[in-house]
C-alpha cells in the first residue's frame, strides 16, 4: 500500500562532519597530500601582529579560493553560498556544521585590498610546484609551452583608438650584437647606435579594461582578451609556469619565462615542445645558446603573389655566401639590416635577359633580393628535430600535456573568462587556477582510485 513519507528533516541525529564526507572525495585526497601551512608564514608580514580586529585567516581564504577554482565556481558570492551548504567544503576549511561562514564581501575585500599584486599568488604557485617536485612528479627535463586566450571582462563595443607599441622581444640585445658581428665579418660599418623601439600600430583600447588586448586572429573570436602563457612538465603535466599578458606574439616572453623556471626550480631542461607560433629564429638561437633541443610545429611560409617565384626556388650556398637562382646566377651578399636579415641581391645586367624575369621580380631595376635571418641556421637545425623519430615522439606529447591542461582548465575550472579587470588581477586568477589544477593533479597521482576487485 502506497504511503506518503513523513518529513524527517527535523529529526535529531548524532553524526560528525567527518562521517558526512565520502572517503574518496577529492578534497580528502588533497587534504592528505598537500601542505597548506606555508600560506600563514608567507602572508604574515601583511598583517599587524598585535593590533586591530581578528582578520579572515589567510590559509582559510586561499583554501576557499582554491575550492572555487577546483569546482568551477566563478562567483565569490556563489562560492560562499556553496560553502554554507556543502559539508565537504566545510570539512576542508575546518568549519563545523554550525559555524557561521564568512561574508562574501569579506573574502573579496581581503583579496582586493591586502593582496593587490601578484607576489603572494606567485609564491603560492611556486610552493605548490615545489611540493610536486619533492613528490617525484616533476623532473623538468622536457617542458611544453603554449598560450590560450581568456575573454576579458569588457564590452567589445566600448573602445577608443590609440597608437600602441608592441611588446619588446626577449632577445633584442643578443640580436643587436649578432648584427654588429655579421656586418664586421663582411667589412661593413656598424649601424648607428639607436635604441630598438617596438613597432607602433593603431589598435582598439577598451574603456572598461584598458589592460586587455584586442585580438584579431584567423579562426579566433574578435574582442578584448588576455593571454595565459603556460608551461607544463612532460611527466605528469604539472604546470611549472603561468604568465599573463595582453595580446602579444607567443615567442615574445618565452625565453625569459624559461630562464625563470630554470633559476627558480633548478631544472636541467633537455628538450622543449612548442607549437608553430614559437618557430622563430630568435627562439631557435636562444634554445641553442641554452643547450636545449627544441621541437616546434611546422610554420607555413607566406605564399608569393600569384604567378611569382617563391624564395624556396633559390638554393642557399653557404660556401659562396649567397643564393643560386633557378637559372644558375648567384645572388651575392649585400648588407645586413637592423632587423637581423642578410640581403642577397642579383646582378640586374644578367636578370634583364633572363627568361624568368617576369615571374621572378617586379623591381624597376630588374633585381631580385632574397633575405635570410642571421640566425636562420639555428632555426633550420631546430626544424630538423621535428622530422626525427625522437622529435615526433616529443611533439606528439603536446596534445596530452599542455593542450590537455588548457582543455581541463576551460572545461572544468572556469578558465574561459577573466573574472576580474586589470592585468594584475587576471594574472592572480591564472596563477591560482594553475595552482588549483596542480593541487588536483598531485592528489590524484598520489592517491589513485583503488582498482575494483574482479569477481
Amino acid at each position: 500500500m502506497l504511503k506518503r513519507p513523513a518529513p524527517e528533516q527535523t529529526a535529531l541525529e548524532m553524526v560528525t562532519l567527518d562521517q558526512l564526507v565520502p572517503a574518496d572525495h577529492l578534497l580528502r585526497k588533497i587534504d592528505r597530500v598537500i601542505d597548506f601551512t606555508f600560506i600563514h608564514d608567507l602572508t604574515a608580514p601583511l598583517y599587524c601582529p598585535d593590533n586591530g580586529r581578528p582578520p579572515l585567516d589567510p590559509t582559510l581564504m586561499f583554501k576557499a579560493l582554491f575550492i572555487g577554482y577546483l569546482f568551477g565556481v566563478r562567483s565569490e558570492r556563489h562560492l560562499v553560498r556553496e560553502i554554507e551548504v556543502n559539508v565537504a567544503y566545510r570539512w576542508f576549511l575546518g568549519l563545523k556544521l554550525m559555524d557561521k561562514v564568512f561574508d562574501a564581501s569579506t573574502l573579496s575585500q581581503n583579496r582586493r585590498r591586502r593582496y593587490d599584486d601578484t607576489s603572494v599568488s606567485q609564491a603560492i604557485f611556486d610552493r605548490i610546484v615545489e611540493q610536486a617536485i619533492r613528490a617525484g612528479l616533476v623532473d623538468g627535463t622536457v617542458l611544453y609551452t603554449d598560450s590560450t586566450h581568456l575573454k576579458a571582462n569588457a564590452n567589445k563595443g566600448k573602445y577608443d583608438l590609440a597608437m600602441i607599441a608592441k611588446s619588446r622581444a626577449d632577445y633584442w640585445a643578443d640580436l643587436d650584437r649578432a648584427i654588429d658581428t655579421e656586418r664586421a665579418l663582411h667589412g661593413h660599418k656598424p649601424l648607428k647606435q639607436k635604441e630598438r623601439q617596438p613597432a607602433v600600430k593603431e589598435t582598439k583600447v577598451s574603456r572598461t579594461d584598458p589592460d586587455s588586448g584586442y585580438m584579431v586572429r584567423e579562426g579566433k573570436p574578435k574582442g578584448f582578451f588576455y593571454l595565459d602563457h603556460r608551461t607544463v612538465d612532460a611527466a605528469h603535466a604539472i604546470i611549472t609556469d603561468t604568465h599573463t599578458t595582453a595580446i602579444v606574439h607567443d615567442s615574445t616572453v618565452y625565453l625569459s619565462r624559461l630562464d625563470r623556471q630554470v633559476q627558480r626550480f633548478g631544472f636541467d631542461v633537455g628538450a622543449v615542445g612548442l607549437d608553430a607560433g614559437y618557430a622563430t629564429a630568435g627562439i631557435a638561437k636562444g634554445l641553442e645558446d641554452r643547450a636545449i633541443r627544441g621541437v616546434t610545429g611546422y610554420r607555413r611560409p607566406r605564399p608569393p603573389k600569384p604567378g611569382m617565384m617563391a624564395p624556396s626556388a633559390f638554393t642557399h650556398e653557404p660556401a659562396a655566401d649567397g643564393y643560386r637562382c633557378p637559372q644558375g646566377q648567384v645572388l651575392a651578399y649585400a648588407t645586413t639590416d637592423r632587423n637581423g636579415y642578410r640581403h642577397y641581391k642579383s646582378d640586374p645586367a644578367i636578370c634583364r635577359d633572363c627568361p624568368l624575369l617576369a615571374s621572378c621580380t617586379t623591381n624597376a631595376k630588374a633585381q631580385r633580393t632574397i633575405i635570410r635571418h642571421v640566425w636562420a641556421d639555428a632555426k633550420e637545425r631546430t626544424d630538423a628535430n621535428r622530422l626525427t623519430a625522437w622529435g615526433k615522439a616529443i611533439y606528439r606529447r603536446r596534445k596530452e600535456t599542455v593542450e590537455r591542461s588548457f582543455a581541463d582548465a576551460k572545461q572544468l575550472h572556469g578558465h574561459r573568462y577573466a573574472r576580474f579587470r586589470s592585468l594584475t588581477k587576471v594574472a592572480c586568477q591564472c596563477l591560482l587556477a594553475a595552482a588549483a589544477q596542480n593541487i588536483k593533479k598531485i592528489a590524484l597521482c598520489l592517491c589513485p582510485k583503488p582498482k575494483s576487485a574482479r569477481t
